[in-house]
């Protein structure tokens, strides 16, 4: 498989090359150069495929022949080593539960595939690699826990000072080894700015190898296709005509869902639930796409003013917009809409979701109203003990801590705070 960029104006390249590049030498994103679709009879039998036997049939096209297949069941061995519950919350709607990996997020599978393409691209290479991330909440920990002690990468977080919750801060802060934590003075477009610009900087990238955890990388990206199959394999004998409602931020996790599609998975629309971080909302209504600086709400991790990756979007439908706009709906939500909505998830089906998984719930909702013969599915996308202050003030309850989380609480936070560019370069450079 070749990757071209979006901004036409580099070379084609492998999948390796763009994994360990991460972004194009014209600053483009890459974007693969042909989706193959798998043959009817794989989703005809679906069911009789493990989740790490359809994982593999998904992927296999993207990376090969970079990655042995031998080598490629065991990354996704390892990358997928826990379960991917769907809970029914009532006749038309369900919610897929992605937050059973060791850092309780569905960045989870991404990050532990990227970690585990890269030790593998990297295991015979003397030079190290900076892993460049930027996160608004769960991107942070995820990546960290999966690149710890990969020889040969060195990873640096940036995170926004006071806008990720508590669990998370420790998550990206306490590992330690090859795991440096920036504390920045920003927003997240703040912090992505600044990963931005470092790709940008000659000085830097003339002196180490720079690459990205974020999800404008296709090893991070890419395996985001697995949860959509996971869910029809779930649910397709009982419901024909399935919707997704993806709480979007940087729109990473929608578009890998659009590309299952384009695969041949027989997806009927995707839903678009944002929290008041709005523009592709507003670009479905008004054909007008504005970047604008982000809005800190509750669902931090989907605090994003310019998502990355709405431009792959654009690529899957050749900037058509009223295609785009037949396949993907667009709804934003308020703080208070989102605490009404764990409340009513709660209260009426017993279910305890967090404050991103409430955004997808309203969604659902909100598209139901208008199409009655679908089945909505909601990605419950980080655990509800990762906002406990705001999940049990809502529902007025406590929750239990999981284990993942008691182990991480009590460990000690180390981050460097920094407000500048230059700040992060010359940390870069020492």
């Amino acid at each position: 498989m070749k990757y071209y960029s979006l901004n036409s104006k580099a070379p084609k390249t492998s999948f390796k090359n763009a994994v360990i590049k991460g972004i194009a030498p014209d600053k483009g994103l890459y974007f693969p150069e042909l989706i193959t679709p798998l043959p009817q009879s794989f989703f005809d039998h679906i069911d009789d495929l493990s989740f790490q036997e359809i994982a593999f049939k998904a992927i296999h096209q993207f990376v090969h022949p970079d990655i042995p297949d031998a080598v490629l069941k065991q990354i996704i061995d390892e990358t997928l080593s826990f379960d991917f519950p769907l809970e029914k919350i009532n006749e038309k709607i369900s919610v897929l539960e992605l937050f059973h990996g060791p850092t309780m997020a569905f960045k989870d599978v991404g990050a532990r595939f990227m970690a585990r393409c890269l030790g593998y691209f990297n295991q015979d290479n003397t030079n190290e690699v900076t892993v460049l991330v930027a996160t608004s909440g769960d991107t942070g920990g995820a990546v960290a826990n999966g690149f710890l002690g990969v020889k040969g990468v060195n990873v640096v977080i940036l995170y926004p000072s006071g806008k990720v919750s508590d669990i998370q801060e420790k998550q990206l802060t306490t590992l330690g080894k090859n795991i440096k934590a920036l504390e920045v003075n920003g927003t997240f477009d703040d912090c992505q700015a600044m990963v931005k610009r470092a790709f940008l900087d000659e000085e830097l990238t003339s002196k180490m190898q720079l690459t990205s955890a974020n999800s404008i990388n296709v090893a991070r990206w890419l395996p985001q296709m697995f949860y959509f199959m996971f869910a029809y394999r779930q649910l397709h004998n009982s419901h024909k005509n399935i919707v997704f409602s993806v709480p979007s931020g940087n729109f990473g996790n929608i578009c890998a869902g659009m590309m299952a599609q384009q695969l041949g998975l027989p997806v009927k629309h995707f839903i678009a639930s944002n929290n008041e971080n709005k523009i592709v909302t507003d670009y479905l209504q008004t054909q007008a796409y504005t970047p604008k600086p982000s809005i800190q709400t509750i669902s931090n991790a989907m605090d994003v003013g310019d998502p990355s990756n709405f431009i792959r979007i654009q690529e899957i439908y050749k900037n058509n917009f009223e295609l785009l706009k037949d396949n993907l709906s667009g709804y934003s939500f308020t703080d208070e809409e989102t605490k009404d909505a764990l409340k009513e998830i709660y209260n009426e089906f017993s279910y305890v979701a967090d404050p991103h998984g409430a955004v997808g719930y309203l969604g659902a909702k909100a598209y139901l109203e208008n199409n009655k013969e679908v089945h909505c599915v909601f990605l419950e996308t980080a655990h509800p003990t990762k906002f406990l202050d705001v999940v049990e003030e809502t529902i007025g309850e406590n929750i239990e801590l999981p284990e993942q989380i008691l182990k991480v609480m009590v460990k000690k936070k180390k981050s460097l705070k920094i407000e500048l560019y230059s700040q992060f370069k010359d940390f870069l450079l020492k």
